[in-house]
């Protein structure tokens, strides 16, 4: 019982087997290293390693220290059960010692005994007495159909044959080989297979441990930038807190001012009601005076007397406060409050290292003639009379064709803009080759394999390429639209810039020529924006939104 109970010692507690090249933790626990590797794998994700054993906590993944003691204890004890499995073998007695058990060594397939090592040595030598381990099944030696020992083996049905199949069987015909010499050939296929199999788990296991290196090289990189995210989010509500108290003390300083003139006219009023009173009053004792002489020499002082003088200015002070917009409203403190969003915003842009967006000027020599294009080249706005423009081949001349390209071409990188289109109903935007058609009614972008855009048209948002249409979900309008190119990708995305920022919709291709952006404009205008415009806009918004 005590060498069973120390025999349960070296049994890992993770894979409950006995050690395979034990580690141990810093807590005194050993595991299998595997088993362990395994376990600490799992348990990355949770930024906290612990012991499986006592659920002792590591802030760091543990060193795994090498356990040579129990290793050579192990290899010790592991050394003895082949014996203990022999043992067991030799409980099966000879079948000719009978008067005396003898423990059998070998087993005769022909015979069907098992033999002792005297029985052994003047057993039959023919080669039909075929020896083997005891351990080994003696049906499985034998043909099923005619009960002979199995010595040949056909190679084209991969079957073990005795001396009857091969000559009146099915196998008459076959290429059949010896048992020894098909069993060689085998094991050369096998010797080859396992080289191969141990190079494919040499690779296997360089590759997940390239993976897991990789793995705990992202694990670093996201709680880097969750690091960072919450110090910016710590920053963010700092700044906030900071601007709430400067709007704060800027509407108490404008109530100041509002509440001055009030509580001005509310003391003069208060002053001269406090005098009337007082005449009140003494009318009042007057009045009731029997002395005749008293009530006629009392009532002749002129102080008594009601004068109207100041009243036309205070009635005009009051209804001038009254009615002259003189209460605080909200869109007072907006100027503040849009500064300190704004910084704010920018702020966080820098932090970020948002990449400055492509400065995307219109070349009027693409725009139609219905197209007016700003001296500034951000703007296109359709109009009803022709500008007459000279009529280069370079330039959009179809019916139908409000359109108009950029200056500037991409044919690598990665690049980005947005287009305010806010003030048209029915627009285009996208992208383009300069080989597109100029002329013809298939010239419109995305009406042909040239082209790539979304459009806008009466509040429905669709994308379109090669003459193929796909309508997207649009559940408000949309005022600013993001493109970005990435030209190695073959990616062109669409985006809508609101809160949030709503990915529209992917075009995936093969580029092979430059690039240019495009504008369709069939009703109003639209415009390039920059970076500052923006942020201002949605500042702007946010200060909006949060004042009312």
């Amino acid at each position: 019982m005590a060498f069973s109970d120390a025999r349960k010692e070296l049994d890992c507690s993770i894979c409950l087997n006995i050690y395979t090249n034990p580690v141990t933790l810093r807590c005194g626990h050993n595991f299998c290293r595997d088993c362990i590797e395994h376990v600490l794998d799992t348990q990355e994700g949770s930024g906290i390693y612990c012991c499986p054993e006592c659920r002792g906590e590591f802030q760091e993944r543990p060193e795994l220290v090498r356990n040579t003691t129990l290793r050579n204890i192990v290899e010790s004890v592991r050394s003895t059960e082949p014996e203990k499995t022999e043992e067991k073998n030799q409980k099966q007695i000879c079948t000719y010692c009978i008067h005396s058990p003898i423990p059998a060594v070998k087993s005769c397939l022909m015979c069907e005994a098992s033999l002792c090592d005297d029985h052994l040595r003047v057993h039959n030598k023919s080669s039909q007495h075929v020896l083997s381990d005891l351990n080994t099944p003696q049906k499985n030696r034998k043909c099923s159909v005619h009960e002979k020992i199995l010595e040949y083996y056909c190679t084209e049905d991969s079957a073990c044959l005795c001396g009857s199949c091969r000559l009146h069987g099915d196998h008459q015909e076959h290429h059949v080989e010896a048992l020894e010499k098909a069993s060689e050939k085998r094991k050369e296929n096998l010797t080859d297979a396992l080289q191969k199999l141990v190079k494919k788990r040499e690779e296997m296991e360089e590759s997940i441990k390239s993976l897991q290196k990789y793995k705990r090289k992202v694990q670093d990189s996201i709680d880097g930038v969750t690091k960072r995210v919450t110090n910016l989010f710590r920053d963010i509500r700092r700044q906030l807190d900071i601007l709430e108290k400067g709007v704060h003390i800027e509407i108490a300083r404008k109530a100041d001012i509002v509440s001055f003139p009030i509580l001005g006219l509310i003391e003069d009023l208060e002053i001269k009601k406090a005098e009337l009173s007082r005449k009140m009053h003494h009318i009042e004792g007057i009045c009731n005076t029997a002395d005749p002489l008293s009530v006629l020499q009392e009532s002749d002082k002129g102080d008594l007397c009601y004068t109207e003088d100041g009243d036309e200015e205070d009635k005009e002070r009051r209804d001038k406060l009254l009615h002259g917009g003189g209460s605080l409203t909200a869109t007072e403190i907006l100027p503040i409050l849009h500064k300190g969003l704004f910084d704010i915003i920018t702020g966080v842009n820098k932090w970020i290292n948002i990449p400055e967006p492509a400065d995307i000027t219109l070349d009027e020599d693409t725009a139609h003639n219905c197209l007016y294009i700003s001296d500034d080249r951000k703007t296109a706005r359709k109009v009803v009379e022709n500008l007459n423009r000279s009529q280069s081949s370079e330039r959009f001349r179809g019916s139908s064709e409000c359109q108009v390209l950029s200056s500037e071409c991409f044919s690598s990188g990665r690049h980005y803009w947005d287009v305010d289109v806010g003030g048209s109903s029915d627009c285009r935007v996208g992208m383009c080759y300069s080989s597109i058609d100029r002329t013809s009614r298939h010239a419109d972008i995305g009406d042909n394999s040239m082209s790539w855009c979304l459009e806008i048209k009466s509040n429905k948002l669709s994308v379109k390429h090669n003459y193929k249409s796909t309508t997207l979900a649009c559940n408000s309008l949309i005022n600013i639209v993001r493109i970005n190119l990435d030209y190695k990708a073959g990616k062109i995305k669409f985006y809508e810039l609101g809160i949030p920022i709503r990915h529209l919709h992917t075009f995936i291709c093969a580029f092979t020529h430059s690039l240019y952006a495009a504008l369709y404009v069939k009703e109003g205008c639209i415009k390039m924006c920059k970076e500052n415009q923006k942020v201002t806009r949605l500042t702007r918004r946010l200060a909006t939104s949060l004042a009312f």
